[in-house]
């Protein structure tokens, strides 16, 4: 059985537009959680709003190529809009120690 995958996304937000951000990040989490292979996710925010990364999404996908195909599907890029205007830097994962 492969281990499952960890999606980490940083954000570059800036503070006045946090609510927007979450707005935007929930309406995509509530698509994506519809979608096979997802596991889960969680939004963390940074402490201090001058963080180069106010916000980093940590989600759990239970194969590349679930992953992928949920962030190339049609009802990912409508989901999605709200995030348009936030930077993000996206990267698969695996763990390799615990």
């Amino acid at each position: 059985m492969t281990e499952p995958v960890v999606l980490i996304n940083a954000f570059e937000v800036p503070a006045e537009q946090a609510g927007q951000f979450i707005a935007g990040w929930e309406a995509t989490r509530d698509f994506l959680q519809s979608q096979p292979g997802y596991l889960e996710t969680a939004l963390h925010q940074a402490l201090t709003p001058d963080a180069d990364f106010l916000f980093v999404n940590i989600a759990r996908w239970e194969t590349p190529k679930a992953f992928r195909a949920a962030i190339g599907s049609a009802g990912m890029r409508a989901a999605s809009a709200g995030l348009a205007g936030y930077r993000p830097h996206p990267g698969l994962y695996r763990v390799v120690r615990t």
